[in-house]
């Protein structure tokens, strides 16, 4: 069966129109399969319509081309013509030139499996051509609002604090099936949606390869089992870089112009891959979208079953996909290689730092308030917020360097911690002040805390250097623990309380009374005289 070339207008189900009450139309022959579907009407008195028909029509007749006496084989030969142009269903049109439908048709259209519908006198088939182009543009504003839906629920889940798996989530929910978000190498990175069989998976992850670009010097080549022309199941021609997979023989081709079969296409098209491929395994719909920042991410979805505006909707959350996923530059990627070789070498940071676009940095550590810890792609999606790529991901927290001239303000979904400006050589320093911040910010709730953001104090009128020595005396008992350290300076900032300073060290709250009461002893002091909690907070900070 050719296929037919569509309108841009969803297809309408036969039942839908048959449906329709004011028309009276009746199915006499034919499946009564609501996968039906009709692309337009169309009126023919040929004989042989077959030259005049694109596919997907209702083809509406009076009978006018019988002639008398017509038997079995007229009606066979017209009804083969019929389904071999890819028409969708026959109307015939009871009166004036026939009263009853032929039996020798309803017995041909019962063999050769094309629906037949009575058209009753009293319904012109103007009428029932006016019926079908309302139902289309019905669905047609119901696919536009479906598709605008989903554009805005998918824009939402792009700003959340985990961008990639709440588009993920989105669009598994808005095409009632399984996504999955493919890494350079063909790991699976991220899904959300139903997990499908093993044979659905494996058939998926092989069409991701059919669509990823191949990295430099190294060509993959696609397996031809997996590239299939279109169906009559799927009557849409495809769109420019869109193949579809399944049946040996056949390039993969950039365009819907693109030949098939003939020797060496395979071979002529490894280096230009198609942006997506689809193909059906068990049943299910598989379409896998290359994400357009040329970095080898891919899209895959599984579906049951393949509804109006999915495509659309697919390629929105590729797109979003591609920004979430593509690297964001600070400086040029050039530079940034070439820091990373001469660290790797033996360079000092300092001389480094000018390849990275800045001499001075803040250093951010973020944490996401939600309970999962951050992957590399959510550590990504937040150094894109902040406006830089040099991103780590270290435990529960995800670290980002941002140069000084930048603003960091709030991130939704985030709780910050952010350093003072320093050159190089103090980044350790800055490392330390950001981590601070952070836990400071999680035991107040803050969604951002800076470290030195206040006025000038008393303790910057000592001299330095007295002010250290001092610290270092009277720190002296528990310098050998950084753990004590860490939760006496926690506990001082958060005035005693053990309930905050546990949440932010992520210990019991019995551990901080346990850690506090052998500071105590050890430091010979009273903690609870303010006097005592000034001296030791002054010392802690020059520590």
């Amino acid at each position: 069966m050719p296929d037919p070339a569509v309108p841009p207008t969803p297809p309408v189900p036969l039942d839908a129109l048959l449906a329709r009450a004011d028309l009276g139309l009746r199915r006499i022959a034919g499946p009564a399969d609501p996968a039906v579907v009709v692309h337009w009407a169309h009126t023919s008195e040929m004989a042989d319509p077959y030259p005049y028909l694109l596919g997907g029509e209702l083809l509406l007749s009076a009978g006018v081309h019988v002639p008398d006496g017509a038997g079995a084989g007229y009606f066979d030969a017209y009804v083969s013509r019929i389904v071999a142009a890819g028409g969708a269903a026959l109307g015939f049109g009871v009166a004036p030139v026939h009263d009853t439908v032929p039996g020798a048709l309803v017995e041909a259209c019962e063999m050769h499996g094309l629906p037949l519908v009575e058209v009753p006198p009293r319904t012109t088939f103007s009428a029932v051509a006016r019926a079908l182009w309302q139902l289309m543009a019905q669905a047609r504003t119901a696919e536009l609002r479906r598709v605008t839906e989903a554009q805005q629920s998918l824009a939402t889940a792009a700003a959340r604090p985990d961008p990639v798996p709440s588009v993920l989530q989105q669009l598994a929910r808005r095409l009632g099936g399984r996504a999955v978000l493919y890494g350079p190498e063909g790991t699976r990175l991220a899904g959300a949606g139903p997990e499908p069989g093993e044979e659905v998976r494996t058939a998926l992850a092989k069409l991701a390869e059919v669509v990823r670009p191949p990295s430099p010097g190294h060509l993959r080549t696609p397996s031809p089992g997996h590239l299939r022309t279109p169906s009559p199941e799927d009557p849409r021609p495809p769109s420019a870089g869109h193949t579809r997979a399944s049946s040996p023989g056949h390039r993969v081709g950039s365009g819907p112009d693109a030949p098939a079969g003939s020797p060496g296409d395979l071979h002529a098209d490894l280096t230009a891959r198609p942006s997506s491929a689809s193909d059906t395994v068990a049943g299910v719909r598989l379409v896998a979208h290359a994400l357009g920042n040329g970095e080898g991410f891919v899209l895959g979805t599984a579906t049951p079953q393949r509804d109006a505006g999915d495509h659309t909707i697919a390629s929105v959350a590729a797109v979003l996909l591609s920004l979430l996923t593509g690297e964001r530059h600070s400086g040029s990627g050039a530079g940034r290689s070439s820091a990373l070789v001469r660290l790797l070498l033996g360079a000092a940071p300092a001389e480094v730092a000018p390849l990275l676009g800045g001499d001075r940095w803040r250093v951010v550590h973020g944490r996401p308030d939600g309970r999962a810890a951050p992957d590399p792609v959510t550590a990504s999606a937040l150094g894109a917020a902040l406006g830089s790529s040099l991103v780590d991901v270290a435990g529960e927290v995800v670290r980002v360097l941002v140069p000084d001239g930048r603003a960091v303000e709030r991130v939704p979904g985030w709780t910050l911690g952010v350093s003072a400006a320093a050159a190089p050589r103090d980044w350790p320093a800055a490392d330390t002040q950001a981590a601070r911040a952070l836990a400071r910010a999680r035991a107040t709730r803050a969604p951002l805390l800076r470290h030195g953001d206040r006025p000038t104090a008393l303790t910057d009128l000592v001299p330095p250097a007295e002010a250290d020595a001092h610290a270092r005396a009277l720190l002296t008992p528990i310098e050998q623990s950084p753990a004590l350290v860490d939760t006496l300076r926690t506990w001082l900032s958060l005035h005693g309380s053990w309930d905050r300073t546990a949440v932010a060290l992520d210990v019991h709250r019995n551990t901080v009374r346990q850690r506090i009461a052998r500071c105590a002893a050890l430091l010979d002091a009273d903690l609870d005289d303010p006097d005592v909690r000034m001296e030791l907070w002054f010392a802690l900070r020059r520590a």
